[in-house]
């Protein structure tokens, strides 16, 4: 079973789209609009837009509102992966070489300015000042999320608050977004928006934190990239802080660590793979799930406060389904 085996009742509302997706991304230079297109075409959840749309039925749904709407979001989340994978320097997303492997990294940052204009362009369309000050600052709050990652990047002595502020501004923050503006744009009731907006913060810190924990357990061909790639990286996620508490294997962890990495990055990647193992056996693994299963509570119990439907129903599935996927 798929995710989207839940909302299928969506499948020509998100048909379209994906339509006006491709529409949003045409361009007068042809170079730009193949790099442009080259991440949609590799597929992905498209979770921001579903979002959108079942938020949207909590008021006046209305398709042609919400679509510019789940664009809008889905074209700034794209925007913020291309430029990810520059600074990240991935070579593959979702199973497929990213636009930076396959025409550098300048082409790439063009090719996240153009889409991140063009998010801006179908924002223009919706007459909502409230929204797009709520939007904006979701966006300024993303850019300091990934500079503090980029600040703590091979840093093992960092604070789990701080590594929850950073996923919340990273991830959850745009999921939150979509579920609140969702329902701002069908004029829904302003309870309905507010659990709404709880529930996507909830859900969406859930979803990262399954992520991180992917990161570890997923296979290559699943994750669509190396096993461990964001510690590879120096991202430091919740099961390598909680296997660094870990009182059996915290300290082996801490030394074998402080062997490998220096100067920023890992002088011994030979030794990876038992770092993997190490984290992978500790119960950093288990605390991270808890984590996870918490955050996940806290969305449902957001949802109990809006009507009945079955699209609240397809919420609460939804949200169970992500945080126990298997990539």
């Amino acid at each position: 079973m798929n995710v989207s085996d839940l909302y299928s009742n969506l499948e020509s509302d998100l048909a379209y789209v994906e339509t006006q997706l491709n529409h949003q991304l045409s361009s007068i230079q042809p170079i730009l609009e193949e790099t442009s297109l080259h991440l949609l075409q590799a597929g992905g959840k498209r979770l921001r837009p579903v979002f959108v749309l079942l938020s949207g039925t909590f008021g006046s749904y209305d398709r042609e509102k919400l679509t510019r709407a789940a664009v809008a979001l889905e074209l700034i989340h794209m925007a913020t992966l291309v430029h990810d994978d520059v600074v990240d320097n991935a070579d593959t997303r979702r199973g497929r070489p990213t636009v930076k492997a396959n025409y550098g990294n300048r082409m790439a940052m063009y090719t996240g300015d153009f889409i991140f204009a063009q998010a801006l362009s179908v924002l223009s369309e919706i007459p909502n000042i409230e929204m797009h000050k709520k939007l904006s600052m979701a966006i300024e709050r993303m850019s300091v999320g990934e500079i503090e990652q980029i600040h703590d990047l091979y840093n093992f002595q960092q604070s789990m608050r701080k590594y929850l502020v950073r996923i919340r501004r990273k991830t959850a923050l745009l999921i939150e977004m979509s579920c609140m503006l969702g329902g701002v744009v069908s004029g829904a009731n302003p309870s309905y928006v507010n659990a709404l907006r709880r529930f996507g913060y909830h859900a969406g810190m859930a979803f990262q934190i399954t992520d991180d924990l992917l990161d570890f357990t997923a296979s290559e061909e699943k994750l669509g990239k190396p096993v461990g790639s964001d510690l590879r990286q120096g991202n430091i996620t919740a099961p390598t802080l909680f296997a660094l508490r870990d009182s059996q294997v915290g300290d082996q962890l801490r030394n074998l660590l402080a062997e490998t990495v220096t100067g920023g990055g890992f002088a011994r990647p030979d030794r990876m793979e038992q770092i993997l193992a190490l984290i992978k056996s500790s119960k950093g693994m288990q605390c991270a799930q808890e984590m996870a299963d918490r955050y996940l509570q806290k969305a449902n119990d957001a949802l109990m406060l809006l009507p009945a439907t079955e699209e609240r129903y397809t919420l609460l599935a939804m949200s169970k389904f992500i945080s126990r996927r298997d990539h």
